[in-house]
């Protein structure tokens, strides 16, 4: 853990150092993402260097326990109650903020959200998900913006597509990746039956375009007319829809959202972008999956994690065995109550692996 902190305060200097460089400052593509990685860093490194202050106080501060002075004795140990109060409570929003890995201070990530089994009712049960962390953006105050979305026959998304800006987005929407499952009376169902039907979403971290360099010999773009689409009928009589294929992952991106081609194409790389650099997030993650398999934020989507039972009011995260009775709250947005739960379980694990401080 202090390895990796210390790694990062490490390359926030050396950001630091990058961007009054001359060579950098006349690159505008490298100044700005030079920018964008040294912002992500900022509040990371100037806690890790608060922390290390304080580690450092406690040092100066023990030996005064030993003083033949009463008085210096218990100074000495009111004064390190306090520092040591104060580092435990650094250490655990350092231990938050690095929940996520290399990415967990992203302030940028895809959102992807599939309707699965259960045909029109899991679409609206995609669009009521879609609806849920749009509300969930709004109270953090995030940027959501759709890139692309395939809306269904009654109002629902058989997909929807989605970038999010923010502080702490991805540490945070990083738990919503995997198979969302839905129990309730649907609105195609004439006797009241409750149906149970599911979705999948997957949250990707979007990089920096210094990051991922895509090779256009390993790609291919295609352009067509969609049958459907934001642009209704001038969509068809145009080739404005984007379809590329990553040959070397097998990723395929597909934009129809835009009347613009130009604009279509901008959207599916940055979404061609997250995909190839989650392709080899994920495979790196598997590989080391033996230290980070206790870890619920690591990334397993191929999981069922969540039920959402709308006639007990119940939602239930069965990752750390979490029910709670306030679906209406969650799906109006307030999923700190389920998110809110998950990170604490990943910084007690965390804690509990690096044992004590002292």
């Amino acid at each position: 853990m202090k390895d990796i902190l210390e790694q990062k305060l490490s390359r926030f200097e050396y950001l630091e150092k990058q961007m009054s460089d001359p060579e950098v400052l006349t690159n505008s593509t490298k100044m700005a993402a030079a920018a964008r990685e040294h912002g992500s860093l900022a509040r990371m490194a100037g806690k890790y260097r608060r922390f290390k202050d304080l580690v450092h106080q406690i040092q100066e501060v023990r030996p005064m326990l030993d003083s033949a002075d009463a008085d210096e004795r218990e100074m000495a140990e009111e004064e390190l109650t306090t520092l040591v109060a104060k580092r435990e409570e650094l250490w655990d929003e350092l231990l938050t903020m690095t929940i996520g890995g290399e990415d967990a201070n992203r302030s940028r990530c895809v959102l992807e959200i599939r309707a699965g089994t259960g045909g029109e009712e899991a679409a609206l049960f995609a669009s009521d998900l879609f609806e849920m962390y749009k509300r969930y953006s709004d109270i953090k105050g995030w940027k959501l913006s759709v890139l692309e979305a395939s809306p269904s026959d009654m109002g629902g998304y058989r997909e929807i597509t989605a970038t999010i800006e923010g502080e702490g987005c991805y540490r945070e929407l990083q738990y919503e990746s995997g198979g969302h499952r839905v129990q309730r009376v649907p609105d195609t169902e004439t006797k009241g039956r409750i149906h149970t039907s599911a979705a999948t979403v997957a949250v990707l971290p979007e990089p920096e375009d210094v990051e991922v360099e895509l090779n256009p010999a390993d790609y291919e773009v295609e352009r067509y007319c969609a049958s459907s689409g934001a642009g209704g009928q001038h969509v068809n009589r145009t080739a404005s829809a984007i379809r590329i294929t990553h040959h070397p992952t097998g990723v395929v991106v597909r934009c129809i959202d835009e009347r613009s081609q130009h604009n279509n194409l901008i959207k599916a790389m940055r979404i061609l972008k997250s995909r190839v650099y989650d392709f080899f997030q994920q495979k790196e993650a598997r590989e080391r999956a033996a230290t980070r398999k206790s870890l619920v934020g690591s990334g397993d989507r191929s999981q069922r994690i969540r039920t959402y039972n709308f006639p007990d009011n119940r939602v239930s995260d069965h990752r750390i065995n979490l029910t709670i009775y306030k679906l209406d709250q969650v799906m109006l947005g307030n999923l700190d109550l389920v998110i809110g739960e998950l990170i604490d379980h990943d910084r007690q694990t965390l804690r509990e692996a690096m044992g004590a401080l002292d």
